[in-house]
């Protein structure tokens, strides 16, 4: 394929028989780079629609099928809008991420553009470093080994811990959650639909969801777990044994969301509810548990440190060079 051997298309939404065409080419950078391309808001918005202000860029080879994709995200006013994108590997070195980037940059409101990089390895990583991008935030992965020994968790007084219950707890639990993330504009922000809509993904466990609870039967802080891939069978009290989905890759569990509230905070709540999670996961027969976490998060690093995880990946945000001037539009 030559650099010009591809053809550019604009949507505010995708047709329907683009949707699989997308999924497909993820699923294929996915299994070569070892690293999804685009985070899990991305993947649900493409699995269930709902965005209003997105815009899907698209590269077609000359046989119509699919070789780059990006999604931009045109929502924040303050930050400025934000893409992430994904390129075939076998079309990669062809310009066809510097076309997708330049294109969707002339589609935003300002031309200020943000870069989402999945992986210090990956092609996006790499684009943006030639592009002239700036780093501007980082989030770090960590893992840890489940075969390791886990310290006995030491609840505060006067509190207990429980599973989610569906149908009771969703209120109280976002209460809670945009309290425990008033400073993270994504994970703060969660409503209904956003909570309702991960809980409808094939990967969630109410038994692997855990609220701390006091006297008063108050939500004071949670723990919420995550199954990535492998074929994980086990069984709960009262059902019979049956599996995780496979996802073609090793299992892997995760800390999916952990908060507390800060009137609460100080007291080991957070580290209790962390082995909680942790020993779950290791029931489930997992090997190993990661989680995600900003860079300067330092309490966060100290606090998963001393359970035993350590660096393993980081995904980075940059923002695009100042281009208001010279786009046309």
């Amino acid at each position: 394929m030559n650099p010009v051997d591809f053809d550019l298309t604009i949507a505010r939404r995708l047709a329907g028989d683009e949707v699989p065409a997308v999924n497909a080419l993820i699923q294929k950078v996915t299994d070569a780079d070892g690293v999804r391309p685009l985070s899990e808001h991305v993947m649900l918005h493409l699995r269930y629609g709902g965005d209003s202000d997105v815009i899907h860029a698209m590269a077609w080879n000359k046989s119509r099928q699919l070789v780059g994709y990006a999604h931009l995200d045109v929502t924040d006013s303050v930050e400025g809008s934000s893409v992430e994108m994904c390129v075939d590997p076998q079309a990669r070195g062809l310009g066809i991420a510097t076309a997708l980037v330049t294109r969707v940059q002339s589609e935003t409101p300002d031309a200020r553009l943000r870069l989402w990089a999945h992986g210090e390895n990956s092609a996006a990583m790499a684009l943006a470093t030639s592009m002239g991008f700036t780093r501007m935030r980082s989030l770090v992965q960590m893992r840890r080994s489940l075969f390791a020994p886990l310290p006995e968790p030491e609840l505060p007084p006067n509190i207990s811990v429980r599973t989610f219950v569906q149908g009771q707890d969703e209120a109280q639990w976002l209460t809670v959650n945009s309290a425990a993330f008033a400073n993270h504009p994504e994970q703060g922000a969660w409503d209904l639909t956003a909570l309702t809509t991960r809980m409808n993904e094939s990967w969630f466990d109410p038994e692997g969801f855990f609220v701390a609870v006091d006297d008063a039967n108050r939500i004071v802080g949670f723990h919420w777990t995550k199954v990535h891939g492998g074929l994980v069978s086990h069984e709960h009290h009262g059902e019979a044994q049956h599996a995780h989905h496979s996802h073609g890759h090793d299992p892997i569990g995760e800390i999916y969301v952990i908060g507390v509230l800060p009137d609460v905070a100080g007291h080991g709540l957070g580290r209790a509810l962390a082995l909680i999670g942790l020993r779950y996961l290791r029931s489930l027969g997992l090997p190993e548990a990661m989680l995600y976490v900003e860079t300067d998060n330092h309490s966060a690093h100290k606090l998963y440190e001393s359970l035993g995880f350590t660096h393993w990946d980081t995904d980075v945000m940059f923002r695009a060079p100042d281009l208001s001037g010279t786009i046309e539009r």
